[in-house]
């Protein structure tokens, strides 16, 4: 369908060296702009982020430190992207969260001042995510094929649990193999497999200040266990020592665990931290 516009709609996505709005940088920038009469103007642009960029982003977006070595710095463009910019709105997805604050920061840094509060942000993630939405509610008609409030009383645990536990047998049912002809469609009835497939991130505590890593050799190829799957390791997730292997960051700084166990942290984060260097003592 057509937008309906009234002045120029920017759609665009952003490529970062990281997810930390304030430390890191922008390497790709690519964009449509829509205007009123449909006219519409692409661009995609690169830049040198003035920091590496980290394997795993390299990795995930196939731009290396090299491609973006002779490239010019989001600074070196800011004044053009103002003057195309301004006057505009926005689109993208999740960008409410991710991509305008960090789009702006960068700004910032550039020395201009964009005023987003005059503009129109649209996030497509936020629409799909109110239209199509993922409460148990929603997931009782979908997959038991009846309203909550045909069988339930609102707001009770017990009343949750029950219905809950019809959604996960309504789960295991639409996506068994005998209703599911493409393999990744299909949902294992096992817990095992129940489990794998319902993570959604690679956290080692439940607030994620310690994550999963692949660990590499000094070439950067992934190492592997002797079932030929990734070996993994404990990563520090923020501070200092962020993207140090754990054990490392304590080897070089024992005073660091000490600090975090007396500081304002999760009990479980602490249990965790505990257990890894418990571990790697040999206790």
């Amino acid at each position: 369908m057509k937008l309906n516009l009234t002045k120029p709609l920017v759609v665009f996505d952003l490529e970062t060296t990281g997810l930390d709005i304030v430390n890191d940088r922008i390497f790709q920038l690519s964009y449509i702009k829509v205007y009123p009469d449909g006219k519409e103007e692409r661009e995609n642009i690169y830049f040198n982020p003035q920091k590496p960029i980290p394997q795993e982003v390299i990795e995930l977006t196939g731009t290396t430190n090299e491609d973006v070595a002779d490239k010019p710095t989001f600074k070196d463009l800011s004044k053009e992207l103002e003057e195309k910019f301004s006057g505009c709105d926005f689109a993208g997805y999740n960008s409410n969260h991710f991509d305008v604050p960090m789009l702006s920061e960068e700004f910032y840094r550039a020395g201009i001042n964009f005023d987003f509060s005059k503009c129109r942000l649209i996030d497509a993630q936020a629409i799909f995510h109110k239209m199509e939405r993922r409460n148990l509610a929603a997931a009782y008609k979908f997959y038991c094929g009846r309203k909550m409030e045909e069988d339930f009383a609102a707001h009770r645990a017990d009343q949750d649990t029950e219905a809950t536990y019809r959604v996960l047998q309504g789960e295991l049912d639409m996506y068994s193999a005998e209703r599911q002809e493409e393999k990744e469609r299909q949902l294992e009835n096992n817990m095992d497999a129940l489990a794998e497939f319902s993570k959604t991130n690679d956290n080692v505590d439940f607030s994620g200040r310690i994550v999963w890593k692949e660990m590499k050799d000094a070439n950067g190829k992934v190492l592997l266990d002797a079932d030929g799957k990734p070996r993994k390791q404990e990563v520090f997730n923020f501070g200092k020592y962020k993207g140090w292997p754990v054990v490392d960051a304590l080897r070089r700084d024992p005073g660091y665990y000490n600090w975090i166990c007396s500081s304002d942290f999760t009990s479980d984060t602490k249990q965790v931290l505990t257990r890894i260097r418990l571990r790697d003592m040999g206790r």
